[in-house]
């Protein structure tokens, strides 16, 4: 689905363990990572188009994962001159909502091989802040801001988790 602008409606995602560390994907015969991401058909809600994606390039189904939330508004990011395609309609870049889940079983119910075309060839956990530094340039701004937007979402259950049932006032 492209906008009147000649933006691509996409979903993030950005998939974290118990641990807080974050899935961290390479695309296939190529030395580019990143998070899962997917464009949306135009029947699909972005909730659809998540699980949609998620199974195909990650292979978790949606009980193997917790939202734990969503970026409030589309992020944007433009495509570097020599990457827009010139076919009607013009693709200029990419409107994405961010998800943030957290996988709720062991890594191996992970599978890269779900799809008869797999996007990605390896994985691995990094930190949260990681991939700032690792994605493409033209991508890095959008990154940043859903990682921004997100981070309260899993870095306060861990504050949860580790206080248990002791107040809040503990930690002042």
């Amino acid at each position: 689905m492209i906008d009147s602008s000649g933006f691509r409606s996409n979903i993030g995602i950005i998939l974290a363990n118990h641990a807080g560390r974050v899935f961290w994907a390479k695309r296939v015969r190529r030395d580019a990572w990143q998070f899962p991401q997917g464009g949306m058909n135009p029947d699909e809600t972005p909730e659809q188009t998540l699980f949609r994606e998620l199974e195909e390039e990650v292979g978790l189904k949606e009980q193997d994962v917790t939202i734990l939330g969503r970026t409030d508004r589309w992020l944007r990011y433009r495509l570097p001159t020599r990457l827009i395609r010139k076919t009607v309609p013009i693709c200029v870049g990419q409107k994405q909502l961010w998800f943030l889940l957290r996988l709720e079983g062991d890594d191996s119910l992970i599978r890269l091989d779900k799809t008869h075309k797999p996007e990605f060839d390896d994985w691995q956990w990094v930190s949260y802040w990681f991939p700032l530094r690792q994605v493409v340039s033209f991508k890095r701004e959008v990154y940043r801001r859903a990682l921004k937007e997100l981070a309260p979402l899993l870095f306060w259950r861990h504050a949860e988790q580790a206080l248990g049932d002791r107040p809040l006032d503990y930690l002042l």
